[in-house]
């Protein structure tokens, strides 16, 4: 299946932000982990959060939905073994994150994922688990799902991990300290990546009533304070409201987008600082920002505290003047699918002269032609190549149902645009 992208000189368009899949997968957990019930409001439905709520409900949480809404029942940290594998497809957050929650189910679990998943290292969790009294490994002893876990009881203290290579492993460990008899006393191991995504968990955290010390993201301290129950917002995620704004930044058009917080700790929130520095004004109101498209250069940007928008961004420098270095993402390499290498690949069929770094990738543009793009069943190489298509007639989108991973109605709100 292929969806053929309509080009369009100009765009104009107001649109509310979708709820944020970060946001919407930690409250899950964490509200899971409280003692009674949470409501959880303007929720984000897609296929890496159904995989956490049908996860959480195999270890027996209780979870209503309405409407945007879920009410979750939770236990205290009182959860039951499940009855067969929690299988999270290609859903990092619900892998590392079920993961680290299965320390407090009594007995053998299983975890494992879709064939990506099986190639995407966790060994590093593993080992901290280890530390904190928990039995974990990887099933066939190469780092990588599927994982067996045998917890039961959260003994807690302290523990190391490599920051490096994913700030998941770090949140999953600090969302189920409260619930440790010790807490957890956290040790990075060099410098951690992707650090914003740290402070949306601990922001989360404490919303719950959470006790959490940040210190210099080289070490995390959580107190065992356990977790209330509580009515929470979902916010507006910064990291797919990226591809509206590029739409305005390419075609020197106008975008506003709603129920947004500008100020949000989310580090993607930044792209539109990056579009800023490109050439493009940017308002921003109390829960709302507008992008309005200009002439556009060229900029090297260090893309560690925005990982997510790395592809978006990599789209608006086709139509910028000079080149565009994007780096220090070296662990795009282990996404949904080697983000860097398809980038590279699927930028070079529309006829940008790219050159592949270790760690992302300098963009020089030229002239542009239509190609067919492959999506590697990642959301974001399809949402980013879209907004290409605003500018380069007769792009077409191959597996273009890979967005529900993500942004389920991701194509209706593009449609939107053209009215």
């Amino acid at each position: 299946m292929m969806y053929p992208i309509k080009s369009l000189k100009k765009v104009y368009s107001e649109i509310n932000a979708p709820p944020s899949k970060s946001y919407t997968n930690r409250a899950l957990i964490i509200s899971a982990l409280a003692d009674g019930k949470s409501i959880l409001r303007n929720v984000l439905f897609s296929d890496d959060t159904v995989y956490m709520i049908n996860a959480l409900r195999d270890f027996g949480i209780k979870i209503i939905s309405k409407k945007d809404r879920l009410i979750v029942y939770g236990t205290g940290g009182r959860i039951k073994k499940p009855k067969g594998r929690i299988y999270t497809g290609n859903a990092g957050t619900t892998m590392r994150f079920i993961t680290a929650f299965s320390a407090l189910a009594k007995d053998k679990v299983i975890i494992t994922g879709d064939k990506r998943m099986q190639e995407r290292p966790i060994q590093d969790l593993l080992n901290a688990l280890n530390q904190i009294g928990v039995n974990a490994y990887s099933k066939k002893n190469n780092g990588f799902p599927p994982v067996v876990v045998n917890g039961g009881f959260l003994y807690g203290g302290n523990v190391s991990i490599h920051g490096t290579l994913s700030s998941q492993f770090i949140s999953a460990i600090m969302m189920i300290g409260p619930l440790a008899e010790k807490g957890i006393k956290l040790d990075v191991i060099g410098e951690l990546t992707s650090k914003p995504y740290a402070d949306l968990t601990i922001e989360a955290m404490k919303n719950f009533g959470a006790e959490v010390k940040n210190q210099m993201y080289k070490r995390f301290v959580v107190s065992p304070t356990g977790y209330f129950p509580i009515s929470y917002f979902i916010e507006g995620d910064a990291s797919n409201t990226s591809y509206f704004f590029a739409s305005a930044a390419i075609t020197n058009g106008r975008v506003k987008v709603s129920r947004i917080n500008p100020y949000s700790v989310q580090g993607d929130i930044r792209f539109v600082d990056l579009l800023g520095r490109m050439g493009c004004e940017v308002v921003k109101g109390d829960d709302y920002i507008e992008v309005i498209g200009n002439d556009l250069n060229g900029i090297a940007v260090d893309m560690n505290s925005m990982p997510d928008t790395v592809q978006t961004l990599a789209i608006v420098s086709l139509f910028a003047k000079g080149k565009t270095k994007i780096f220090n993402v070296k662990n795009l390499r282990l996404k949904e699918t080697d983000r860097i290498k398809a980038l590279v690949t699927e930028l070079r069929k529309l006829g940008a002269d790219i050159k592949e770094l270790e760690d992302g990738l300098i963009i020089s543009p030229k002239k542009l032609h239509p190609a067919i793009i492959e999506t590697y069943n990642d959301h974001r190489m399809a949402m980013s190549f879209a907004v290409a298509g605003l500018m380069i007639s007769g792009i077409k989108i191959k597996n273009p149902d890979c967005v529900k991973k993500s942004f389920p109605d991701f194509w209706e709100r593009f449609e939107r645009m053209y009215g």
